[in-house]
């Protein structure tokens, strides 16, 4: 049971680890991105553009943009969706949120499951009457 429970806490941590934290930086670095350029488009009272589109792969194209009002978003598995400004920034936000709860949430489940495993090595420690400055898992492996 102890080494299932330590390879869920491991299981937990390399997925806060790799997925939750990468995810967070990236929507942190697109709001920020997102809201540097839309201040840009408003100070600089932009109503069209040109500028150069990545296809994929790194190949790029130019394009026109007659209406710089409504943008297109990145929500995810490959879909967009048109925002006016505002939208937009709001939906950033409520990602780069989400995201950082689910890491807290994640947080707290390493946590608990990591004072649950203390605990259960406390207990047989007291068990084995081991001296406290011992630890029960040098005494296991």
């Amino acid at each position: 049971m102890d080494n299932y429970r330590q390879a869920k806490v491991q299981k937990f941590e390399e997925f806060v680890d790799r997925r939750l934290k990468p995810d967070l930086v990236s929507a942190i670095a697109e709001r920020s991105d997102l809201r540097r350029n839309i201040e840009n488009l408003e100070k600089n009272s932009v109503t069209s553009l040109r500028t150069m589109v990545n296809l994929g792969s790194e190949v790029y194209m130019q394009a026109d943009v007659p209406d710089t009002q409504r943008i297109f978003v990145d929500i995810g598995l490959g879909f967009h969706v048109e925002f006016t400004w505002s939208e937009a920034l709001n939906f950033i936000s409520q990602r780069e949120e989400r995201l950082a709860g689910r890491i807290e949430e994640y947080t707290r489940l390493i946590a608990s499951i990591k004072a649950q495993i203390k605990l259960v090595y406390e207990g047989i420690r007291e068990l084995l009457q081991l001296p406290a400055e011992r630890s029960v898992q040098e005494s296991f492996f």
